[in-house]
């Protein structure tokens, strides 16, 4: 279990001692292992030497790395394991949230891997704009395809996610993407799961440890509603207005007719109504270009529009991983 404190990003963990590093962690973390040593590593460090062993048998690798948890805990791996034969590699383009490049950079540096930035050129691709249940898969071939074309230039093998153990049982097109790029996923490969990783990323010190999931802004826009870099920009400024207020896990989600559906935490949901607030809300939201703002009191559910993802939807994502065999 996780330490009891609250971290920057609001999550509370909840065991008073935390993922601390057992005496043979140094090992785990640098050396070679003998069976009977890993056998009597606490449950942890044998995801964390696992970990470790996975990235150290690429011999180099090239991380897609957005600064959140998952990837930050695969950059930290690679940087320990492989050293300079490690680079983070973040996508930037209109679908990337206010603020989220400088803390993917910020971290980036504190982990001690080189960072490398690349402009992605999703939007020209009509595919991804007329936003089907599919879009994923199409942005992350871009990003893979561009990564995949410099990987001679950067001098490294593999490219690596941050998928992780519990992604393979949701929705998520970009996974047939990594298959077509030969991506590995070494959070999955060591059956490591989203606690976890949140584990490991507090026994190393990373700040993102307890950092809300962050997809793209595109993410936000239901199926079937073009994704623009205009809309993009309106649920970008809802939400980190939202933010001012201390509201840490927000989505704003667009629908039909500029129609702003807004999603917080159960115990969150009296507070924004609250006259004062709300009528400031409304105006700002106006402002911004939302003809309509609707709170949605099932509260906040991260993936919620993969409930609107038609049987047809499904079977196109399931044809083009069945094309990747």
């Amino acid at each position: 279990m996780l330490s009891a404190h609250v971290g920057p990003f609001g999550y509370e963990a909840s065991n008073a001692e935390g993922p601390r590093l057992a005496p043979s962690a140094h090992n785990v973390m640098t050396n070679e292992c003998s069976d009977s040593q890993i056998d009597d590593l606490p449950e942890l460090d044998k995801y964390r030497h696992d970990l470790l062993q996975a990235i150290r048998s690429y011999g180099s690798c090239a991380v897609a790395f957005s600064g959140g948890v998952d990837s930050a805990v695969v950059a930290k791996a690679a940087q320990l394991a492989i050293g300079d034969r490690a680079l983070a590699v973040t996508g930037t383009s209109d679908s990337l949230a206010a603020g989220e490049l400088d803390l993917a950079h910020n971290l980036a540096a504190q982990i001690g891997i080189r960072h490398v930035i690349v402009s992605t050129d999703e939007f020209a691709d009509p595919q991804y704009t007329r936003n089907h249940s599919d879009r994923c898969f199409h942005c992350k071939t871009e990003l893979y395809t561009q990564m995949s074309g410099r990987l001679a230039e950067w001098r490294v093998a593999v490219i690596c996610n941050g998928a992780n153990a519990d992604d393979l049982h949701d929705f998520r097109p970009g996974m047939v993407a990594a298959q077509q790029h030969q991506v590995r996923s070494p959070l999955a490969a060591c059956g490591i799961g989203k606690e976890t990783v949140r584990q490991l990323a507090l026994g190393w010190e990373l700040p993102v440890w307890d950092k809300p999931a962050m997809p793209c802004l595109s993410s936000r826009v239901a199926y079937g509603e073009e994704v623009t870099p205009e809309r993009l920009k309106m649920i970008d400024a809802a939400e980190t207005y939202l933010r001012s207020f201390g509201f840490a896990n927000v989505r704003v989600r667009y629908h039909t007719g500029d129609m702003a559906r807004i999603e917080l935490p159960l115990d969150t949901l009296s507070r924004i109504v609250e006259n004062e607030l709300r009528e400031r809300m409304i105006e700002a939201f106006k402002e911004i270009g939302f003809r309509y703002i609707t709170l949605d009191v099932e509260g906040f559910r991260s993936g919620s529009l993969n409930s609107l993802v038609s049987i047809d939807g499904l079977d196109l994502v399931a044809n083009r991983r069945a094309e990747n065999k």
